[in-house]
């Protein structure tokens, strides 16, 4: 019997499934030349990732881009798993997605106003699992 590869693809569901499982992730866009990377709260709705966020640096770098990369991951101490959603940022203003977000209860973390919402619709899924450990004669 071979031995089973310690990287594995996942498949568009389960990546899904477990970007849902978690609540903070990392944004990635650029400003220019320059390439920033920001920690988010997040909710996945309607296979979409929604995240809030206040008047700055993270919204104007957001919305300044046509496409932007999300990446959200977790760990045991014996696996790990790592999904990244490639898309297009959106302001939500119109009542009815303002009224949809809400509903995604999401709540800021830290004590500041955050009242936009930012949602990305997705353009490519993809996710890795990993199982740790040392490759065999790496001892």
């Amino acid at each position: 019997m071979a031995p089973q590869s310690p990287i594995s693809v996942l498949g568009e569901d389960e990546c899904w499934q477990l970007l849902s499982s978690v609540s903070l992730g990392r944004l990635v866009s650029t400003i220019g030349t320059r390439i920033e990377i920001f920690p988010v709260n997040f909710v996945v709705q309607h296979r979409t990732v929604l995240f809030r966020t206040a008047e700055g640096t993270k919204l104007i770098s957001t919305l300044l881009n046509d496409r932007v990369v999300f990446e959200a991951d977790d760990h045991t101490v014996v696996s790990g798993w790592s999904v990244i959603v490639r898309g297009i940022p959106e302001l939500l203003e119109t009542p009815e997605d303002l009224a949809e977000a809400e509903r995604a209860q999401l709540l800021p973390w830290t004590a500041t106003v955050k009242r936009r919402y930012v949602r990305i619709q997705p353009k490519e899924i993809s996710g890795r699992s990993f199982v740790f450990g040392s490759a065999a004669g790496d001892v």
